[in-house]
């Protein structure tokens, strides 16, 4: 079988960052997406942030097919012939939705089209995409969170996000379990948490609305928040070394760095955007405003029941089993920034 690689959600921001660390590895690339004819418009995006090596390779060693996480229709021949698949793809709102089936369905069942196509094609790996939020979410926060830990989807406080990535990775490990011993596939997941980084794009996910805000000034201060996060190349590197890493095999793996405050990510581009204009707010938002800002402001109100909450994540097996070495939150934070000026999402301040 050739070292092919299947990449579900090729057009998002996390699955373009594997699909360019798999083309400068020399892999071939086939993406899927939702509708027909995007494969020019992904290569465009990838072309300027490739080697000249990788770059020239791209025309053949990169494509993309057909194929929906809520119909069975095109997951076969999306895997025909791939040697891994990276599982990215999943419903990632912006707002939470009014039924959360909105998310769990597609992100479940998906999960379980990718993993039963892919078993009949014989596919080596699956390296599936899940959550810190199908870690530590409607946990007791008073402890250090590990891979043997799991979000509470019974609670009443449950957010259909992080429901969604708890019950599309429980779904897929039961189907490995159910697998016959003659199977040879297997199965590896990785659970980022926030994920920062640089932008290839004017386009933006969830995970970046923080930084946005922050730089926009849309936020009077800061509230009492802490945060797992992880760069995006740091996701990426771990998903394709996840790929063909022995130990990697079965495992469950914490994907972030050590938790910080949004006042520390905060600090962090004062200092960095202060020469460019940009004022940034640092200062401390009472945690009993935040509800009341919740209101009205439906992004807010997804991190109400994490205000005030610690968060301490052990991340040693991802270093052990990986040998991943992650960026820090400065960094992370810093090149965020720089490309969301750099593509217009948040606008340059005037020169004086």
């Amino acid at each position: 079988m050739s070292d092919t690689v299947l990449v579900t959600g090729a057009t998002g921001w996390i699955a373009q960052h594997c699909i360019l660390q798999l083309l400068e590895a020399g892999y071939a690339v086939r993406g899927t997406a939702r509708a027909d004819g995007r494969t020019h418009d992904v290569a465009t995006i990838l072309a300027p942030h490739l080697s000249a090596p990788a770059r020239e390779r791209l025309s053949t060693s990169f494509s993309l097919t057909k194929a929906d996480l809520t119909s069975d229709v095109g997951w076969d021949d999306a895997v025909t012939g791939c040697r891994f698949v990276l599982h990215v793809a999943s419903p990632f709102p912006s707002v939470s939705p009014k039924n959360d089936d909105e998310l769990i369905v597609p992100a479940r069942e998906g999960a379980l089209r990718v993993l039963r196509a892919a078993s009949r094609s014989g596919v080596e790996r699956v390296v599936l995409t899940s959550s810190v939020g199908a870690v530590t979410h409607c946990r007791d926060k008073d402890h250090v969170f590990t891979e043997e830990d799991w979000s509470d989807v019974t609670s009443p406080k449950a957010a259909a996000y992080e429901k969604s990535k708890t019950l599309a990775e429980r779904a897929a490990w039961d189907f490995m379990a159910s697998l016959p011993s003659a199977s040879t596939m297997d199965l590896a997941v990785i659970c980022p948490g926030i994920v920062l980084g640089p932008l290839l794009t004017n386009e933006w996910s969830l995970s970046a609305e923080a930084v946005k805000k922050l730089m926009e000034r849309s936020v009077p201060a800061i509230p009492d928040l802490r945060i797992a996060p992880i760069d995006v190349r740091d996701v990426a590197w771990s998903h394709v070394r996840a790929m063909t890493t022995p130990q990697a095999s079965g495992q469950r793996l914490l994907c972030s760095i050590e938790s910080h405050s949004v006042r520390e990510m905060a600090l962090i581009l004062a200092e960095h955007l202060a020469p460019m204009g940009f004022k940034i707010p640092t200062g401390r938002l009472p945690s009993f405003v935040v509800p009341i800002i919740a209101l009205w402001d439906k992004q807010v109100r997804l991190i109400l029941p994490d205000v005030g909450q610690p968060l301490r994540i052990d991340n040693t097996k991802i270093k052990r089993v990986l040998a991943l070495e992650p960026r820090d939150l400065h960094e992370m934070t810093v090149s965020m920034a720089d490309s969301m000026i750099n593509y217009g999402v948040v606008a340059a301040k005037k020169k004086r």
